[in-house]
């Protein structure tokens, strides 16, 4: 089921999507259509990551040992 959506957009950027659909040979409307559906596809996938990440370190035998140093001795140039 579709929901409209009312945007409220600078004047100037609407012009330029405007442009671009029209190179595109689609509407403005689409391309915001695509956008959103392209940020839901990264977001599942980013989530997706983040959860075989998480199991692989489950499964993972290395232990990390305890930390011996401190930020300084990363930034000590000396």
């Amino acid at each position: 089921m579709q929901k409209n959506l009312t945007l409220t957009i600078d004047e100037v950027v609407l012009k330029t999507a405007r442009k671009a659909a029209l190179n595109q040979d689609t509407s403005v409307n689409q391309l915001v259509r695509d956008f959103l559906a392209q940020l839901g596809r990264e977001q599942n996938h980013q989530e997706d990551a983040r959860l075989q990440l998480a199991q692989l370190f489950k499964r993972s035998r290395y232990q990390m040992g305890k930390r011996n140093w401190t930020r300084e001795d990363l930034y000590d140039r000396g």
